[in-house]
């Protein structure tokens, strides 16, 4: 049975700054909340992660091509979608200690419930007490029941295209005699006219080029469009480091179907895609699907799937399967006019019963966050094993058992020491392997078994050791990260092993 692990994200934050993985952004300016640069290793490892979905989803099907679409889109497409009007969270602020949360994440108690809290939420305060309002919970930070009415608050980024700033307009348009509303209004009206959004998911876009994209490639239903990029959420909570930020990013795929054949392939890719999981992770336990509940369907969904992961604070959301019915393409085509459908000259209208059939296609999306599969992929292959060497003390070897695939380095080339002509037999191995495509390390400071202590935590599946007997025999040490097991190759046929255990993977 999967175990929850409180004190591993915390581990695993101070690793992947200490090794170069993911730092604070803007660091030395003391940060941005909620924004996260990945560094030389952090890139390596979300870029492979996203290759590798890449290779599954679009590579080996012939049913699924791919796009980039922007990032700023027309603002119809918003209001059509429904995010300019819906996509809001409910806000809300502590009156004692000023935190701002949103109600529907908030801790329930029965109305009535007493509640003890500190006045001003900080250590030492005065104890005060007070009682859970009708709307059954309290500030998440002070458990303080003294709260302010809720607000909605709209998840997107807003700014503005063209050469006039609206903000400077502003004073030209308000005017004393104006009531509140009135200025209100105004003013949402003058900077609305330029305004464009950041998208909050990549969705939208792969549903209005689903025209263009169905005609240029002459794809049949079923088939699918899928897309990977970065998205902004304007996040009222943002939580648990990576996992919820404001700037994330997605890999996401709408699959175009026939209508009734929408349930068929929503059980097709929710195992599809827990099975992906699967293959690259080494506690298979720690995944799960888990059928939304019918007040859980968000309004354009006739049936949805949540691919969790036991993160150390419990079960979380690492990626959506749903099924969207035809809403999406339904709604685009009434704002804009345009006919977002398809025609089957092979199937026969159920509706005429003659030959030949417009319709408009329902979707299957599965939504994954790049960025969180990044951190449930950090999470899994986090390994600590004790051991005690040869003069009795105990030692700890922390080893990152990440897929060989998605290793940030495949392979680092170690000379035994830096003399002796080592270093130029290793370098001219680095060469070799970097000319076959594969990203390798060269390694040559501090002993032997630091360098193997510095990959493991890194996470590279093999180490290749270039000594004396290297010069001789042409021979080097290939060692295994996860066994710790070492076996003498040709330096011929080094690369074609660690390519050769690459492709099959540990699992």
């Amino acid at each position: 049975m999967a175990v929850v692990e409180p004190d591993l994200m915390t581990k695993i934050t101070s690793l992947c700054k200490r090794r170069g993985f993911i730092f604070q952004s803007s660091e030395i300016y003391g940060g941005l909340r909620s924004c996260y640069d990945y560094g030389p290793l952090g890139v390596e490892l979300k870029r492979n992660i996203q290759n590798e979905w890449w290779r599954c989803m679009v590579y080996e099907r012939e049913d699924v091509t791919g796009i980039d679409a922007s990032i700023m889109m027309h603002p119809q497409v918003w209001k059509t979608s429904g995010h300019l009007s819906g996509f809001s969270d409910p806000l809300v602020d502590c009156l004692n200690c000023k935190e701002r949360f949103r109600a529907d994440k908030a801790p329930k108690h029965a109305a009535g419930t007493e509640m003890a809290y500190i006045k001003g939420g900080k250590s030492g305060g005065e104890k005060l007490k007070g009682k859970v309002q009708d709307r059954g919970y309290v500030c998440p930070v002070c458990s303080c029941p003294e709260l302010s009415a809720e607000r909605q608050f709209n998840l997107m980024f807003r700014t503005s295209m063209g050469p006039v700033d609206p903000l400077s307009e502003i004073g030209n348009v308000l005017k004393d005699s104006m009531t509140s509303e009135q200025k209100r209004a105004a003013i949402e009206e003058t900077t609305g006219k330029s305004a464009v959004y950041l998208r909050p998911e990549t969705a939208q876009a792969m549903f209005v080029q689903f025209l263009n994209v169905q005609q240029s490639m002459s794809m049949k239903v079923p088939f699918g469009i899928a897309q990977v990029g970065k998205s902004f959420r304007n996040e009222i909570v943002v939580e648990h480091y990576v996992f919820r930020s404001c700037e994330f990013e997605q890999m996401e795929m709408e699959f175009f179907c026939e209508p009734g054949s929408q349930g068929e392939w929503l059980t097709y890719w929710k195992n599809e895609r827990l099975d992906w999981y699967g293959r690259y992770a080494n506690d298979k336990a720690k995944f799960r699907l888990r059928r939304h509940d019918e007040d859980e369907l968000a309004h354009y969904s006739d049936d949805c799937y949540d691919i969790e992961y036991l993160y150390p604070w419990g079960w979380g959301e690492l990626e959506g399967v749903a099924s969207r019915t035809d809403y999406d393409l339904t709604k685009h085509a009434e704002a804009s006019g345009v006919k977002l459908s398809y025609f089957d000259q092979n199937k026969v209208d159920p509706s005429t019963g003659k030959q030949g059939w417009r319709y408009t296609p329902y979707v299957i999306e599965p939504a994954a966050g790049l960025t969180r599969t990044v951190l449930c992929m950090l999470l899994d292959a986090y390994c600590e094993e004790k051991s005690v060497d040869a003069e009795g003390q105990e030692k700890t070897r922390v080893v990152l058992k990440l897929h060989p695939k998605f290793a940030p380095i495949k392979a680092a080339i170690l000379p035994l020491v830096k003399k002796d002509g080592l270093p130029e037999k290793a370098r001219e191995i680095v060469k070799a392997f970097r000319k076959a495509g594969v990203n390798v390390s060269y390694d040559e400071q501090q002993s032997i078994g630091k360098r193997y202590a510095r990959h493991d935590e890194i996470g590279t599946p093999y180490c290749l050791t270039v000594d004396m007997q290297s010069l001789d025999d042409g021979t080097v040490t290939v060692r295994d990260r996860d066994s710790g097991q070492q076996s003498r190759h040709p330096i011929s046929d080094a690369i074609k092993t660690v390519l050769d255990r690459i492709q099959e993977g540990s699992n």
